[in-house]
């Protein structure tokens, strides 16, 4: 059990490294946009979520790139990919198609 630890312990993308912590940070900023699904979508920002969904993609590469592979800093990469495409796509549609289909259903 020890050994397990310690193996842990000194792993190149171990807690002693930012390779471990990076991913953990950003696994924060993913369940916030995820909680950020129940705002209306006029309060959703498109820089803010172009720049997250920018980063989930660019970063979901990258991270099966370097060397040692940190498995956690592409899932995280992944789903904040995916977070930042659901609330640019609900603000798209509030911004764009909300109005012609209130429009359609009044006549």
């Amino acid at each position: 059990m020890a050994s397990k630890f310690q193996a842990l312990w000194n792993h190149p993308a171990g807690p002693k490294t930012i390779h471990f912590w990076a991913p953990t940070f950003k696994w924060g900023i993913s369940i916030a946009n995820l909680a950020d699904s129940s705002k209306p979508p006029e309060k959703v920002s498109y820089p803010q979520q172009i720049a997250v969904t920018a980063t989930g993609v660019i970063w979901s590469r990258y991270s099966t790139v370097i060397t040692p592979k940190n498995w956690n800093l592409f899932s995280v990469n992944i789903v904040m990919a995916g977070t930042g495409i659901y609330q640019l796509t609900r603000k798209i549609r509030h911004d764009y198609f909300s109005d012609d289909q209130a429009a359609v259903a009044k006549e």
